[in-house]
């Protein structure tokens, strides 16, 4: 029996990598002579850059960038040597094939959160927090020759419209006197805009393909922008998201008044406080969706295809993980080859079973039992081995039934 485990890392627990491995400890122990391939996934944010090295075989690169208040901090990011077919991002068709290799080119997996992350922030500021960092690490990639650039916009401290990430990649920005900003953007910054100046951006750029893993379809500006979501959770209050929201909709009359751009209304332009719009005015970028995108670049439709079985997982299942978490994705995928999933998860909320409506077969949690939280984080290798034996042996009892079913009819 082929077993494809492809779970997403347990946040602040268990890597990708480190789940995939704790589930095939418990699959041996119930069938020694599985064939297991672990396939660690993402869905775009928290632990996308960790799967798809994993996956890859490559690289992390450290390096000195500013932070989201200024203070200089130390980020990583994934580079990919050799890159991935379609220079990183494969194109898969409704089934998941693949296309033969083409031209293949270095690829920079890139966190937001790395450089421009809300915890990297002693106090929340969503005025002042600024994507500079973010696009330190873009143009170290285009230094060191990256062909792609994939960035996870999860967990971002900024609400700028992506306006210090531009800057660092050479866009200038004009104030209303026709004088250059010579701060670093950021959300305080954005209603001062009134010029966009594209030429002294980084000559690699145009070359560089830029895909952002976006599993939000939240517009820039508006009841469901960028401010009005999601700047409260990054200290905005009343008056500053009614603030942050005009500056929003500054930007984007500017992007379209001089680069002819219209991003406003793209869903999920609003993603990442707006970075997203900026990285689609600015970089060029595409938006997708973060598990297609990490599925693609992981090839786990060649692992899926000749599967008996597929085993994913994620730190909790709830109704939330159809929509755009990665167990939901790998059932998708599955389900073009006929192939099962089970999800496990650290836990099991009262509307898990809503799961089943898009195509996961069955669910287990990791707990066997009351526990604190402490205690489930201490266990979790240990307690998702055991789910997993526990969901192989109760596979093994449903064979056995239909076979005895087939002899008896």
């Amino acid at each position: 029996m082929k077993i494809v485990i492809a779970p997403d890392s347990f946040k602040g627990n268990l890597s990708a990598l480190q789940a995939g491995q704790a589930i095939e400890a418990g699959v041996r122990r119930a069938l020694p002579d599985a064939e297991c391939v672990i396939v660690p996934l993402a869905d775009g944010g928290e632990g996308t850059t960790q799967s798809i090295v994993d996956a890859g075989g490559g690289e992390f690169v450290r390096l000195r960038v500013t932070g989201p208040l200024g203070r200089k901090v130390t980020a990583r990011y994934g580079l990919v040597r050799g890159g991935f077919v379609d220079g990183g991002l494969i194109k898969e068709g409704a089934a998941g094939e693949e296309p033969a290799a083409g031209d293949e080119a270095d690829t920079a997996v890139i966190e937001t959160a790395a450089a421009s992350g809300l915890a990297l922030c002693e106090k929340k500021d969503a005025l002042r927090s600024a994507s500079y960092g973010t696009g330190e690490l873009m143009v170290d990639a285009l230094r060191r020759g990256a062909g792609s650039i994939l960035l996870g916009l999860g967990g971002s401290a900024t609400t700028d419209g992506g306006m210090g990430m531009a800057q660092a990649l050479g866009v200038r920005f004009r104030g209303r006197d026709k004088r250059a900003l010579r701060q670093k953007g950021c959300g305080a910054l954005l209603e001062q805009i009134d010029g966009i100046d594209m030429s002294a951006v980084h000559p690699r750029l145009a070359q560089t393909r830029i895909v952002a893993a976006c599993d939000v379809d939240n517009p820039l500006y508006g009841p469901r922008g960028a401010a009005h979501v999601f700047a409260p959770q990054k200290g905005a209050s009343a008056a500053m998201v009614k603030r942050l929201d005009r500056g929003l909709r500054n930007l984007a009359r500017v992007i379209e008044r001089d680069l002819g751009l219209e991003v406003a209304a793209v869903p999920g332009a609003g993603a990442a406080g707006g970075l997203a719009a900026g990285l689609l005015a600015f970089a060029g970028a595409t938006l997708e969706s973060g598990i297609d995108i990490v599925m693609r670049a992981t090839r786990l439709a060649r692992s899926v295809r000749s599967a008996d079985l597929v085993i994913t997982g994620e730190g909790r299942i709830d109704s939330q993980t159809a929509h755009g978490k990665t167990a939901a994705g790998v059932a998708r995928l599955a389900a073009g080859f006929n192939v099962p999933v089970i999800a496990i998860g650290g836990g099991l909320a009262d509307d898990a079973a809503l799961v089943f409506a898009h195509g996961i077969a069955g669910i287990e949690a990791a707990v066997a039992r009351d526990m604190s939280l402490q205690q489930a984080l201490a266990g979790a290798t240990d307690n998702l081995s055991a789910a997993a034996e526990r969901v192989m042996r109760l596979l093994a009892v449903g064979g056995k039934l239909a076979a005895k079913s087939a002899a008896a009819g």
